[in-house]
């Protein structure tokens, strides 16, 4: 798995033997093997700061990650305490799974534009019981298609079978686990000198909500790099996950409408910028990644997406849950278990996957940029990352342990003060021989300017 990752981004794959992995699965009751997926994308982003801190003068450092804390990490929202009371995240009244007439179909309605969307398509009340009634006299893929085309967050629970005989499927096959492609030239742009840690120096705009960008933008920032987070006032953000993905990065408030000379002139001073706005987005504010590359020769886009960008759901909205559901994860696990009902994964699989993954591959490219020049984008999808968990094969006792519970996770959990109050969260889980990763404090948004450090 580690040569493979390694492959995939083009690094070494003797950089594997570098790797000290310990434990053993299950960790998290699933079929799928969350806890050796979890283990190898945390690794392989561990990997890859050591290869860029080696790339920059300093003797390349071994990666230790354990499987229970790599497992623990992948649910590290769960695990998250405010002033010694859970911080989870909340979901809205309306969202999740329902019965149609047909099968089922799962609702994301955390963001009230979404949760708008939905009753407004619907017509109905905004109470769980109103949207029930009305999706028993839906079909599940008819319903999918009308919420997709209105922009909205649905997926129709689908087999694997059903979901290997849709159109995106093929085109996902088709896309390695982590696209790196050039878009621009750029002269050969040298690493600093060694720091004290592997990204130190190194700058990063973070255009990412919810969990696998940001998780993307909190490992940059763990292994030194300066991660301003831009937001803007009229995005909706889920508090506890602001908390959680946001340690150790600067929170500035930007409104690309008004605001785009000033995300120029931050753009013209970063290594490297992730953004999970859908395809276009961007670009519709001026700032698509090909002009983003002539603002700022030898700038590297990590850009996370639900489905990928080719294929019919190439701009489909999504997330971690509504992935699962679509591409027949929810009825395999449920099948395992024995369970009547669809059954989710034990954690956001594959967003925390997705986001270490992005990772892994920025600090690559950071590599090949000193190497060769250029400006290049990385590209990864929640759909394909799954793809990745699945092929990793299915365990037949993986519903046989007890699962890490709060108490007997102390020795994994770190506290600092924070603008929020005290919080208590997951260390990360991979051990750099000589640079422990260090995550700080969590600031609110719009709490930092809109500067970059020094």
């Amino acid at each position: 798995m580690m040569n493979d990752l390694m492959q995939a981004v083009g690094l070494p794959t003797s950089l594997a033997a570098m790797a000290r992995l310990t434990g053993e699965a299950p960790v998290l009751r699933s079929s799928f093997r969350v806890d050796a997926a979890a283990q190898a994308s945390i690794a392989a982003s561990g990997l890859a700061a050591a290869a860029l801190h080696a790339a920059r003068g300093a003797a390349l450092q071994a990666v230790a990650v354990d499987m229970r804390h790599a497992a623990v990490e992948f649910r590290s929202e769960r695990h998250l305490r405010l002033n010694g009371g859970e911080a989870h995240e909340s979901w809205d009244s309306i969202a999740g799974l329902y019965p149609t007439a047909d099968g089922f179909v799962r609702l994301h309605t955390n963001f009230p534009h979404h949760r708008a969307g939905i009753l407004a398509l619907l017509a109905c009340a905004p109470t769980r019981e109103a949207v029930a009634g009305e999706l028993l006299t839906r079909r599940s893929l008819a319903f999918e298609t009308e919420a997709t085309a209105a922009g909205l967050c649905v997926s129709a629970l689908r087999s694997h079978a059903q979901w290997l005989a849709h159109p995106q499927s093929d085109a996902l096959a088709a896309q390695p686990l982590i696209t790196i492609e050039r878009i621009g030239e750029a002269p050969k742009t040298p690493l600093p000198a060694a720091a004290a840690r592997p990204l130190q120096g190194l700058r990063v705009l973070d255009l990412t909500r919810v969990i696998a960008g940001p998780v993307a933008g909190r490992t940059l920032a763990a292994h030194g790099a300066d991660v301003l987070h831009i937001t803007a006032p009229h995005l909706p953000s889920i508090p506890a996950l602001v908390m959680d993905t946001g340690r150790g990065k600067r929170n500035a408030a930007l409104d690309l409408r008004q605001d785009g000379a000033r995300f120029a002139e931050l753009l013209t001073g970063a290594d490297a910028m992730l953004r999970s706005y859908r395809e276009g987005a961007l670009a519709s504010l001026g700032f698509s990644d090909e002009r983003m590359a002539a603002l700022r020769p030898g700038i590297i886009i990590g850009h996370l997406s639900a489905y990928g960008v080719m294929g019919p759901w190439g701009g489909k909205r999504g997330f971690d849950s509504l992935t699962q559901t679509a591409t027949g994860m929810n009825a395999d696990e449920a099948a395992a278990a024995g369970d009547a009902l669809p059954r989710v994964l034990p954690c956001q699989a594959l967003d925390h996957a997705s986001g270490y993954l992005l990772a892994t591959g920025v600090m690559a490219a950071m590599i090949r940029r000193a190497e060769e020049g250029g400006s290049w984008r990385v590209r990864v999808s929640l759909a394909r990352t799954g793809m990745w968990i699945r092929s990793l094969g299915r365990m037949a006792d993986g519903f046989s342990v007890i699962e890490p519970s709060q108490e007997n996770i102390a020795d994994l959990l770190e506290t600092h003060a924070s603008d929020f109050g005290e919080l208590t969260a997951v260390r990360h889980a991979a051990l750099l021989q000589e640079t422990p990763a260090m995550e700080g404090p969590a600031m609110k948004l719009g709490s930092s300017p809109a500067t970059w450090l020094g």
